[in-house]
């Protein structure tokens, strides 16, 4: 079973648009900063997991409840949305805003998570390298840069900025500027308390990431213990959307190898 149904879902009185499908172990995938979607690599991991893919409070057609102001709240929320839902043995796929939220998630509590993944994550900050600001371009040239693949680019742009979607786009704009505009795109303690991660982790990067550089890669694999990176070439920031087979193939790789050696 892979296609999925979207519903909604009140968990400490916020409402959140909550889409799934699939069966087999839970995978939760926690969206980035322009909004979540149900995407072909999410089909093809449906195929194998019970995927999960809330909108983020604030964001989309998910309230905004008064208590979000940082991706510490999320990380508070989603803890909660797992113990709702009374998942177990959850793998854990957060994609840049949404890595952020799995790793301070995972920081806090892995009892109920068999895996992490974290995808050209947000959340820390390696100093002297350089990197664009996303909060100082345009929409279209933010997709651009976004993406190695120029096409594909320009794909999204069509796909996506219209005007039956500027509301929804200034949402969640607003709501990542509420989270990340300072400090910029990190937390300066979390790397602190990376070490408290004990489930096995995964960090997938695209090679040529101008927002998360691949030096970023290297700070989380030296902070989380026995993680693994793995690099895409020719790949910006969104190997789930730019190398969406790549993407998939080095996820179930990763979960599978661990169900052997279990």
């Amino acid at each position: 079973m892979s296609d999925h149904t979207t519903t909604t879902l009140a968990v400490r009185d916020c409402t959140i648009t909550l889409m799934r499908g699939g069966c087999g172990a839970p995978l939760l995938f926690l969206h980035g900063a322009s909004g979540g979607a149900w995407l072909p690599c999410l089909t093809s991991l449906a195929q194998d997991f019970d995927v999960i893919a809330p909108g983020h409070p604030g964001f989309g057609t998910s309230d905004t409840p008064d208590w979000l102001d940082t991706v510490h709240d999320l990380a508070y929320f989603y803890l909660d949305f797992i113990r709702q839902l009374d998942l177990r043995n959850v793998h854990l796929v957060g994609v840049s805003l949404g890595g952020w939220i799995a790793a301070e998630l995972a920081v806090r509590d892995t009892s109920r998570l068999a895996s992490l993944t974290l995808m050209d994550a947000a959340g820390l900050h390696v100093p002297g390298v350089k990197r664009i600001d996303p909060f100082l371009c345009s929409d279209e040239q933010r997709i651009r840069d976004f993406f190695h693949d120029q096409a594909k680019a320009e794909a999204m742009i069509a796909r996506i900025l219209t005007p039956e979607l500027e509301d929804v786009a200034m949402k969640n704009r607003i709501a990542t500027a509420r989270l990340s505009w300072q400090p910029r795109n990190h937390d300066p303690h979390l790397a602190k308390w990376l070490h408290r991660i004990d489930v096995p982790t995964l960090l997938i990067w695209g090679a040529d990431d101008k927002l998360f550089p691949v030096e970023y890669a290297w700070a989380w694999q030296q902070r989380i213990p026995g993680s693994k990176a793995v690099i895409l070439p020719e790949c910006g920031h969104v190997p789930h959307i730019e190398k969406p087979a790549a993407f998939v193939s080095e996820l179930t790789t990763f979960i599978d190898s661990m169900r052997k050696a279990a």
